[in-house]
């Protein structure tokens, strides 16, 4: 009998080979071990983030299983937040969550450190005039001129998140091309600026129709936010930043200590 699992990228993937190892008879419950079979080819990148199994029904019928049996299997990883389930699309591989504890670091930098592979879509770079928030933020006059970049951060070719970052004028030489390979505090530090001091502001919201395409968020869907200015070590103003992220895949982690 020829199976098969699909996947959205790479192709089918034979279900028979997957899973070969499945003891029918044995004391270990079918449930728990077909979700650590697809634990396992998760972890070992046979079932790389994006792919797509088959629905439970197909896949029940494929195995000779009943499709309680599958869906209990399904939702164990579900729970683990290693599956995600999408009306229109399926059951799908989710990227392995970003968890960011709140200091005072890039999110390229995160993700380097953190050994994904951050890449940029630039949206925008260009001199606007400072709006209200902006210039408080900033310490500059209202409608004077800052730099202003939105860029699109995937993590291993998956968006994460939206970065908006208005900068003082004297940032402008920060161009295209350095936004596309490094972070901007790194950008910031090579042109001699120490950022040692930021006050942020975690939130959430309703996706805006953009972000939702950029983010590939379904309908309804929400972001987590985060606002945030960074100061120089002699007090300056360097960025003030407003960034969306996908919440299934990014979370913030804080550490608290009772003083």
């Amino acid at each position: 009998m020829t199976t098969n699992t699909e996947t959205a990228v790479g192709g089918p993937l034979p279900a028979s080979d997957l899973f070969l190892s499945l003891d029918r008879s044995g004391p270990i419950p079918l449930y728990y071990q077909i979700a650590g079979i697809i634990e396992t080819a998760i972890a070992d990148g046979t079932l790389p983030p994006g792919s797509r199994l088959e629905n439970e029904v197909s896949l029940g019928e494929r195995l000779g299983i009943s499709r309680p049996t599958v869906r209990r299997a399904i939702q164990e990883l579900v729970g683990k937040g290693m599956l995600v389930r999408r009306r229109g699309i399926g059951t799908q591989v989710v990227q392995r969550p970003v968890t960011r504890k709140v200091e005072l670091t890039s999110l390229y930098e995160d993700l380097q450190n953190d050994a994904k592979h951050p890449t940029t879509e630039l949206l925008s770079r260009e001199m606007i005039p400072a709006d209200a928030a902006t210039a408080e933020a900033l310490s500059v006059p209202e409608g004077s001129e800052v730099l202003h970049i939105r860029r699109l951060r995937f993590a291993d070719g998956v968006p994460l998140a939206v970065l908006e970052n208005s900068l003082p004028p004297e940032y402008a030489s920060i161009g295209e091309a350095d936004l596309q390979g490094r972070g901007l505090y790194q950008l910031v530090k090579a042109r001699g600026t120490q950022i040692s001091v930021a006050h942020q502001r975690i939130g959430a919201r309703a996706a805006t129709a953009e972000e939702r395409r950029l983010l590939d968020i379904p309908a309804h869907g929400a972001v987590l936010t985060m606002e945030r200015t960074a100061y120089s070590n002699d007090g300056r103003a360097v960025e003030f930043g407003r960034h969306c992220y996908r919440p299934d895949l990014y979370s913030f982690e804080v550490t608290l200590v009772n003083n």
